[in-house]
């Protein structure tokens, strides 16, 4: 794969969130919530479920609106933008669900090809890219298939591949892990880690799997071995070249706690406490 593009350096954050509010008829989920993520790092948002997690990363993507607040991504105000507007900022945003969401009716192939198939990419350059972004999940061999010929964790494999077809600079990830086997989950925390040591890409990850949060501060991927190397920097050091990992935990409509992966290890909060079991 090339290099996504990326946002220009500076001091404007890659994604932010300020005072923002949604909810629906039973009442406000988020209710004031802030935060901030700067180019290559990545923020897990932890907390239980219903508290926000996943609303949060449907924000940033543009599929829902805020009650209130701001929701900037890539410098644009997303919470007001037109519909219009919106298809296109969406090229640069990939979104992995958590339950994969493929087509079920159209082969691996052309679930990856869609977004490049709604983009009118010349017909030749449409397989070469699906391709090239299977064969970065190590299922190229799968494009014939269909989705419900592939196991859980292969099917979250393709979503990935989808994602990153039009190579963005961000992505979102819902639950990446959730139900599957540890061999498996560790695959694709290995494919997150590539897409963010290779080709700097800016991750929003939604979670209740701590472990996971703390796989991606304490490792990195190196591209010259092709390995999964222990950093344990990597997620707390200020001014680090490696891109750094934060947590965020969403509690009450609000943000809980927001810091690096020492500091919330070594919590005394009887209520963090509950994830580092």
């Amino acid at each position: 794969m090339s290099s996504p593009t990326t946002s220009s350096p500076g001091t404007n954050p890659v994604i932010q969130f300020q005072n923002v509010r949604i909810g629906f008829e039973e009442g406000d989920i988020l209710r004031g919530v802030s935060f901030r993520l700067e180019e290559r790092e990545t923020l897990v948002l932890l907390g239980e479920t219903g508290v926000g997690k996943t609303l949060s990363l449907k924000l940033a993507a543009g599929l829902l609106r805020p009650s209130a607040g701001s929701v900037q991504v890539l410098g644009k105000e997303v919470s007001t933008m037109r519909e219009k507007d919106l298809l296109d900022f969406r090229r640069h945003v990939g979104f992995v669900f958590q339950e994969s969401a493929l087509f079920d009716s159209m082969t691996v192939g052309d679930n990856v090809a869609y977004r490049l198939l709604e983009d009118r990419v010349a017909d030749d350059q449409i397989e070469p890219r699906v391709r090239e972004a299977l064969r970065f999940v190590e299922l190229e061999h799968t494009m014939d298939l269909v989705p419900s010929e592939l196991s859980g964790g292969m099917r979250r494999r393709v979503s990935i591949a989808r994602a990153l077809i039009n190579q963005p600079p961000i992505v979102l990830y819902d639950s990446p892990t959730a139900g599957l086997d540890p061999v498996t989950s560790q695959t694709i925390i290995t494919l997150i880690l590539r897409l963010r040591d290779v080709y700097g890409v800016t991750a929003l990850l939604a979670t209740q799997r701590l472990q996971d949060g703390f796989a991606l501060a304490n490792f990195r991927f190196d591209p010259a071995t092709n390995r999964v190397l222990h950093s344990p920097s990597n997620g707390d050091t200020a001014g680090a070249k490696m891109a750094a990992t934060r947590f965020l935990v969403l509690r009450d409509g609000g943000v809980y706690f927001e810091g690096g992966q020492a500091e919330l290890a070594a919590t005394k909060d009887d209520y963090l406490k509950r994830f580092l079991v």
